[in-house]
């Protein structure tokens, strides 16, 4: 038996025989073409974009039609990408400046912006380069006139692959496809989001695993724990099958939940926001019953390669305070990392000042450099940008702001008097704009848990950012596979300081929420109420299970489990406790693995 750790992408357990997915790929070399042919090659380009955007566009309307709108604007994201005007004019100029041809304008132009993203820092921005990729091939495929491989399967499958893009993923028959994992990828790719949608267990990141792998050999996908067995033993297997059955007949209850209040037995009100990325999944947040939007996260922003101006800001928020109805939002400032934004061309030598997008930097040490709030404070001008649209848009409902890995008071001080300059501003130019904004931090830094006390005096509400508070302090990568059995939100360390963060809250009459993973898995429900957070924000698609613990207990008895959680020193003792104490919840699920 073969047991590999990767990176949980989609949850949910499936057994079945292996596939390998070979995905054609396509080597370009250096290819010019005649100054007199230019024109034509420009002509084939207009028409591979004219043809893929149609392509894309069939992707869209299918994906919305079996999962839903907002699976379906990725695609959208794709086509207005494709579509992008200085895009084209790059490849443009590449074949009537440079001379090259089609093919290689486009090969050139998609992997100079794969490139930008791929060198980043940040798992968020990274993993966008795999939707560049994509479009790429859509295009090159047009231009070489392929035909798409399609692999046909006549029975159930476990699919493998080196990586998928989006476009693979969505077309999927998950009637044979059970669950899919890979070398590459990571946890929030447009593949990952895709993959949720159509409910099919995934794990990606393993690392070279592919030659370990032969075609039929059975195997076992865990979306749950990130892990993939091959060959595994009749124990094991006999597990495995146990959890696939409770699931089937979990996700039947679960949608009976969802309009339901999140209510303890003891009748306390425990408030469930969403977390999102993009504007469309604020209908998510709606249909899985989300009392407002915890975490609106605004890097999508800069993902089209340039610098977003104040009105494309505006317009994405208020998108999604609009199509909230009244519910509150909370808006993260751009917390890109690793990210110094100048302008340096992206690819072409003779790139026009026009075409010049940002670039991201390379640092030693990314993770602890000039990232988030730090970034905005350096760059005030585009945090101003970005505050103005943010302000504006709360005319059309309640909104708060919320400023990412800030570590000091003196962080926090600027940040809130720069709002406070923009207000003047707006004020003064007589623009619309919500006057009495809350503003808070996210408590995502040891050094702020540490100052607590101080902060609490003088911040609006805290938002626990588990997932950089737990690599933080653990000094662990969570996107490097080889220490991820290290990065463990339950670790004691972790308890102690959520302890100390929610009493400080507590005493200042403060608000705190969670909003890392930490907050969407069921079994930490009783562990955080027990601490004392009476606001969750979590996934979207998350919610449910949330909701189902929170009706299934009482507060007395989540004190009981945090206070004894908080005496315990080891992770895995931890989590096996709350693991025991969700069965006690849900002894109907007496073979679910945590």
């Amino acid at each position: 038996m073969i047991r590999l750790q990767g990176i949980a992408v989609s949850p949910g357990v499936a057994i079945g025989k292996a596939s390998v997915f070979n995905s054609e790929g396509h080597q370009i070399t250096v290819s010019v073409c005649a100054p007199d042919k230019a024109l034509e090659e420009l002509e084939r380009l207009k028409e591979a974009i004219r043809v893929a955007s149609q392509d894309i566009s069939e992707s869209r309307d299918s994906v919305t039609a079996t999962m839903g709108k907002q699976y379906g604007a990725i695609f959208e994201g794709h086509l207005v990408m494709l579509q992008d005007q200085k895009l084209f004019e790059t490849m443009e100029n590449a074949i009537l400046q440079e001379h090259f041809t089609a093919e290689y304008a486009v090969y050139k132009t998609l992997h100079a912006y794969a490139q930008v993203f791929q060198s980043i820092q940040d798992p968020f921005m990274a993993e966008r380069a795999n939707d560049i990729l994509d479009l790429e091939k859509r295009v090159l495929r047009i231009l070489l006139q392929e035909k798409r491989q399609q692999q046909q399967f006549t029975e159930p499958i476990i699919l493998f692959a080196r990586n998928l893009t989006p476009s693979e993923t969505a077309s999927m028959n998950t009637r044979f496809v059970q669950a899919f994992a890979t070398e590459l990828g990571g946890p929030t790719s447009h593949t990952a989001i895709v993959a949720e949608a159509l409910r099919i267990p995934a794990v990606v990141g393993l690392g070279n695993f592919l030659e370990q792998i032969t075609a039929g050999d059975t195997v076992i996908v865990d979306g749950n724990s990130g892990v993939l067995i091959v060959h595994p033993d009749e124990e094991v297997l006999r597990r495995y099958r146990n959890i696939e059955r409770q699931r089937r007949t979990l996700d039947v209850r679960l949608e009976s939940l969802r309009d339901l209040p999140a209510r303890t037995i003891d009748g306390t009100e425990i408030q469930l926001l969403g977390n999102i990325e993009f504007p469309h999944e604020s209908q998510a947040c709606l249909d899985h019953g989300a009392e407002g939007i915890g975490l609106y996260r605004t890097e999508f922003l800069y993902l089209g390669g340039s610098i977003p101006d104040e009105e494309e800001h505006f317009n994405a928020y208020r998108q999604v305070i609009e199509s909230m109805r009244g519910r509150p939002v909370t808006i993260r400032t751009v917390d890109l990392g690793a990210d110094k934004l100048i302008e340096k061309p992206y690819s072409l030598r003779n790139a026009k000042k026009s075409d010049l997008g940002y670039y991201i930097e390379e640092e030693k040490n990314p993770c602890l450099g000039l990232r988030s709030i730090r970034l905005s404070l350096k760059r005030i001008e585009l945090f101003r940008k970005q505050l103005r649209a943010i302000l504006r848009a709360g005319v059309y409902g309640p909104v708060k702001i919320m400023f990412p890995l800030v570590t000091t008071i003196s962080e926090w001080r600027q940040a809130r008097m720069i709002v406070e300059d923009v207000k003047e501003d707006l004020f003064e130019r007589g623009i619309p704009f919500q006057r009495d904004v809350d503003m808070g931090i996210m408590v995502e830094v040891p050094a702020v848990v540490l100052m607590i006390d101080h902060f609490a005096r003088e911040v609006d509400f805290f938002s626990i950012g588990t997932n950089d508070l737990t690599q933080y302090a653990l000094a662990v990568d969570r996107t490097n596979k080889d220490v991820v059995y290290l990065y463990n939100s339950c670790d004691p360390v972790i308890l102690k300081m959520l302890d100390i963060t929610i009493r400080a809250a507590e005493e200042r009459n403060k608000p705190v929420s969670l909003c890392g993973q930490m907050s969407g898995n069921p079994h930490n429900t009783i562990l955080l109420l027990g601490l004392g957070l009476r606001t969750l924000s979590v996934s979207p698609g998350a919610i449910p299970e949330v909701k189902r613990v929170c009706r299934r207990v009482n507060i007395a008895q989540c004190k009981a489990v945090a206070a004894r959680a908080l005496r315990m020193e080891k992770a895995s003792e931890v989590r096996n406790y709350l693991w025991s104490e969700h069965q006690k919840l849900f002894p109907e699920l007496d073979g679910e693995v945590f």
